[in-house]
Parts: C-alpha cells; sequence; structure tokens
C-alpha cells in the first residue's frame, strides 16, 4: 500500500502530540515530534548560557549549531529526543525550556537547519509529524494536513495536570496558562515561518473530544484519503 506524509500543526498543548503519535501507532508510520527539535535546541542554549536576560545570543548559538546533534529513540513504546547521545525527554519539557523556546523557534538560521533535517526524515514518505510549520514549510505537498486547536483555558489545564503527573514543582496553572498566551502570540506573528493554518488543512477542534474522539476524525480522513491514492 502506498504510504503518504501526514502533517499536524496547532497551538500549544491542544493534542496535536497525542493525535500523532496516536496515528503512526495505528498506521505503523515513523512519529517526529518536530517541537522537540526546538526544544533540544534551547535547552542546549540554556545549558551553555546562551540565553540572558530574555535574549539570545544568536551569533554565538549559531555558532554552536554544528555540535547540536538532535535524535530520537524509543523507550517503554515512546519517543525520547536524544541531544548529543543523552536522553533530554524530561529536561526539555520543563517549564524553563517552554518559556524560551519561541524566542529560538524564530530565529531563520535555527528554522532553516531544522527544517532540513525534518524534510529529510520526511523523503521515503510513511511519516507523521506534528509542529507549527509542517503543512506550510515542511512538507507543503503533505497528502494530509491537520490543524489542531482548543480553548486556552482547556490547554492550560491539560499542561498543568500533566506537568503534575511528571513531578515538575513550583509551577502553577495561572503562569502555565501565561506562558501558552505568550507562546501563541509569539508563534502566530515571528515573521520566518509563523504558525498558520494551511488552505488544505483540516480543522480538530479537540477542546470537548476525547482524545479517542480526536483520533477517529484523523483516522477517517486519512483512510480516506488512502483508499483514493490506492485504488
Amino acid at each position: 500500500m502506498k504510504k503518504i506524509n501526514i502533517a499536524i500543526d496547532g497551538h500549544s498543548s491542544c493534542g496535536k502530540s497525542t493525535i500523532a503519535r496516536s496515528l503512526a501507532k495505528k498506521l505503523s508510520y515513523l512519529y517526529v515530534d518536530s517541537g522537540a527539535m526546538y526544544r533540544a535546541v534551547t535547552y542546549y542554549a540554556l545549558q551553555h548560557k546562551l540565553i540572558a536576560n530574555e535574549r539570545v545570543n544568536k551569533l554565538e548559538l549559531l555558532h554552536h549549531l554544528p555540535e547540536i546533534h538532535i535524535s530520537f529513540k524509543r523507550v517503554d513504546g515512546n519517543q525520547h529526543a536524544v541531544l548529543n547521545g543523552v536522553d533530554v525527554e524530561f529536561e526539555i519539557r520543563s517549564p524553563k525550556v517552554s518559556e524560551y523556546v519561541s524566542l529560538i523557534a524564530k530565529i531563520p538560521e535555527i528554522r532553516a537547519h531544522l527544517v532540513k533535517l525534518q524534510q529529510e526524515l520526511g523523503k521515503t514518505k510513511g511519516v507523521v509529524m506534528d509542529g507549527r510549520d509542517i503543512g506550510t514549510v515542511v512538507f507543503p505537498s503533505a497528502e494530509v494536513k491537520f490543524y489542531v486547536t482548543a480553548d486556552v483555558e482547556v490547554r492550560a489545564k491539560r499542561r498543568y495536570e500533566e506537568m503534575l503527573a511528571k513531578a515538575y514543582e513550583n509551577i502553577s496553572y495561572e503562569e502555565i496558562k501565561q506562558n501558552i498566551e505568550e507562546r501563541d502570540f509569539l508563534d502566530s506573528h515571528r515573521e520566518v515561518s509563523p504558525l498558520e493554518q494551511a488552505n488544505d488543512a483540516i480543522l480538530i477542534d479537540t477542546s470537548n473530544l476525547s482524545p479517542d474522539a480526536q483520533l477517529k476524525i484523523a483516522y477517517e480522513a486519512v483512510e480516506a484519503k488512502l483508499k483514493a491514492l490506492n485504488q
């Protein structure tokens, strides 16, 4: 059966990664969390003190870029980000990284570097990738595209519960909500590859949908496309 690429874009904590992981598993496709790549670069920048006073030392970070190697590995059925040979999945999900990732993501040279890596992963098809610019920049010719969103209060609650479950401390619901609103603004207003819905993307509002209902909508759309392509 012919394989396709599936692009899933959307706001922070809207459920796009859950849909992407579940869809990839159901299709036996490769799942790629593009956001984890930007988070890994952000974590690297923080570790090397390249972010200070709300500003990124862009020139120094770009000098370090050839030294930043990002890969993925499977751990108990889940995808973990690996930075220079070290599993950093827990670290890159921290509130500190979330606070600064949008500053890193808006740097054109960083985006160009990571987009190239992402496009390489999709050359053989059979990829489900989620992020902010997958359907518009990374895979503009993806056979199926989704744009996922949800009310900010719902997203903040989900993120807060997720952080508590992962044992992150000293974080409040209000702080998370503020961070999400700030990221929404930065992601949608950056000059390079802003977050926006591709013209041919299917909108999924997850505010009142269970994970199973979200997957059902996405899978039925993919199934219809695959059926059409393999007739």
